[in-house]
């Protein structure tokens, strides 16, 4: 079955191949902003739940009738939560570091929400997975500058790709490490395996 990838993610179109190489991608933009401040004090999992909604939805509503029916449309959001609090794209080199800084020595949690829609389906997961960082000693904080000084962190929700550079800054997954990455695999084969024999 034909699945509609609802995200500009190089990360997930290549997560995706693992599952499938039968699917293509369509974006529509999502004030993701907007939902963050009306759920405000809400857990991280209910944000990023539905800010994979509003996602699949607005692609979902862009299409023909016969492309609901026959296509599957996922979409989803990745949270780094430390200490209760969402941490989002950085800025500045300063808020990289500062960042990289906070979570060294300590272990948080990346959530991913993702939402799928076909037909008269639309349900949606959550997975979530905890990373622990390096101690903050002076290895780390060479590390720490020697990335803040590369372009990756600035496009990557808690400054830090697990996947490139990042990786060297953390000691320890527990859980889906692709999660981190973007796409809980395995999860979401799962759900769309049950969605196509439905």
């Amino acid at each position: 079955m034909h699945i509609i990838l609802a995200s500009k993610s190089p990360r997930r179109r290549e997560l995706m191949r693992l599952i499938t190489d039968d699917f293509e991608v369509i974006t529509k933009e999502v004030d993701e902003r907007a939902i963050e401040e009306s759920l405000k004090g809400e857990g991280a999992s209910k944000v990023s739940l539905y800010i994979a909604k509003a996602k699949a939805e607005a692609v979902f509503n862009s299409l023909s009738k016969e492309q609901r029916e026959e296509c599957i449309t996922v979409a989803a959001d990745t949270s780094v939560i430390s200490e209760g609090r969402i941490l989002g794209k950085p800025a500045d080199k300063k808020e990289a570091r500062d960042t990289l800084y906070s979570l060294s020595g300590k272990r948080h949690s990346v959530v991913t929400g993702v939402w799928i829609m076909r037909g008269n389906v639309s349900k949606g997961f959550c997975e979530e997975t905890f990373v622990e960082f390096c101690d903050l000693d002076d290895f780390q904080k060479k590390t720490i500058e020697s990335y803040v000084d590369s372009s990756d962190p600035y496009d990557k929700a808690g400054s830090y790709g697990i996947q490139s550079g990042g990786a060297l800054l953390v000691k320890k997954v527990d859980g889906d490490y692709f999660n981190v990455v973007g796409l809980p695999v395995m999860a979401l084969s799962r759900e769309l395996g049950s969605l196509e024999r439905s």
